[in-house]
């Protein structure tokens, strides 16, 4: 999915944050001084050579707590057959802070024509078993094609890195230690049950598997066999168990069907942005006596009660969000994602584009440039709890009270206009 609750803490947050930046110029422009390759070289290979003697080490301690949780010293020993500490993953874990994209940005890939196409060509492949799907956790096929279509892009892109090595160089590097941990046990257990061999254990550099990207303890917990051969095979060419692995997590947590994730709206003029919350919620019906109505004019039909949604504040789009908003979230926290998934799902339906504009004068804010923000706003007593780049609800409420006190529209959106005034304030 993700199943990435994982990359939701610390890469979710990237997506609302700005438009796609280039990497950080990595070397200086003055005349330098010629390098001296070979001495680059040794030490480089002297640096590896010792992360591997740490990460050797490590394997052994860790053996002992493997066995603890019940596996086996023959599952262990044919996972970690030929592991090695991957400096690759270390540096895509060091340096995936650093790209980020605006929402604009992320849903015209999300929602291209080219991903369209493939998603009706995917539904009319796999239509039989999609619609046996739906008929049995009730959650839209359109949706389960859409997850498939934004994790791996309907199966061509599902990962080729070792699984059981990629989790073991991230539970070794220490910085989410106990996560990744978690994870590798987790991904032991599967291996124990047979489900699937090391060799076929691949995935993304973060531990994400298959088709719609399962972290091991997601597998574990909500992975299905659909296809009755008595495993669940999320990994290979037939996408099955994956599809349905991912409609009944859907379902797990509280699917409603024949309710949309959301709907785009407009506002009235003089619009209350306060009222622009997640904690606030009101039947559509509501809503359009306050004059938020959908794109024809009309009140919203009264699917259940719903927020108002900004993700780019007062100058994008806005949408009414139902509860099936907050299932998706459970696959990827970033309203970006679950956008992305719900609007494509509805092009996969037949809908329209997304028809109001973005503010696509804007570029990103920096992780540098968030948290500098939240340092600002906290000491001018707008606390974010928490100086992390991460652009939060906490944050959001900071911005808006700091909107507030200047007098401008308190929409919560953190853009480079609002740094820019914390900055000569």
């Amino acid at each position: 999915m993700f199943f990435k609750v994982l990359l939701s803490a610390f890469a979710g947050a990237c997506l609302l944050s700005g438009a796609l930046v280039a990497e950080p110029l990595r070397e200086s422009l003055r005349p330098q001084k010629r390098p001296n390759v070979a001495q680059d070289v040794a030490d480089q290979v002297a640096q590896i050579s010792s992360s591997n003697l740490g990460f050797q080490r490590w394997i052994e301690g860790f053996r002992r707590r493997a066995s603890a949780a019940g596996i086996s010293t023959s599952t262990f020993n044919r996972a970690f057959k030929g592991v090695r500490y991957d400096t690759d993953v270390i540096q895509r874990d060091r340096n995936q802070s650093e790209f980020t994209k605006t929402i604009w940005d992320y849903l015209d890939s999300a929602a291209s024509d080219s991903r369209v196409k493939n998603g009706k060509q995917a539904l009319r492949q796999h239509g039989r078993t999609l619609n046996a799907i739906e008929a049995k956790y009730g959650v839209d096929k359109e949706v389960v094609t859409a997850v498939w279509g934004l994790e791996s892009a309907y199966g061509s892109h599902r990962g080729s890195t070792d699984v059981v090595e990629a989790l073991a160089t991230l539970a070794y590097d220490g910085r989410r230690g106990a996560f990744f941990e978690a994870q590798l046990i987790a991904a032991l257990k599967i291996l124990q049950a047979g489900d699937t061999s090391p060799r076929q254990m691949t995935g993304s550099w973060a531990g994400a598997m298959g088709h719609t990207q399962f972290i091991p303890t997601s597998y574990l917990a909500y992975a299905v066999d659909f296809t009755g051969d008595g495993k669940r095979d999320i990994w290979s060419d037939n996408p099955t168990d994956a599809l349905a692995s991912t409609a009944a997590y859907l379902a797990r947590f509280g699917w409603v069907k024949g309710q949309p994730w959301g709907v785009e709206v407009k506002l009235p003029r003089g619009f209350n942005y306060a009222l622009a919350s997640r904690k606030i919620k009101k039947m559509p019906s509501d809503w359009a006596r306050l004059g938020v109505k959908g794109l024809n004019g009309q009140p919203v039909r009264d699917y259940g009660s719903a927020s108002v949604l900004l993700p780019a504040g007062a100058q994008g789009a806005a949408f009414l969000i139902f509860k099936n908003f907050s299932v998706i979230e459970r696959y990827n926290t970033a309203d970006a994602y679950v956008i992305g998934v719900g609007h494509l799902s509805d092009r996969l339906k037949g809908g329209k584009p997304i028809q109001s504009e973005w503010p696509r004068g804007d570029r990103a804010l920096t992780f540098a440039e968030r948290k500098e923000m939240q340092s600002h706003l906290t000491r001018k007593g707008f606390d974010t709890k928490g100086v992390d780049g991460k652009i939060g609800p906490l944050t959001i409420e900071a911005v808006r009270g700091y909107q507030r006190a200047i007098g401008t529209e308190p929409d919560g959106y953190p853009s480079l206009s609002i740094l820019t005034k914390l900055r000569r304030n």
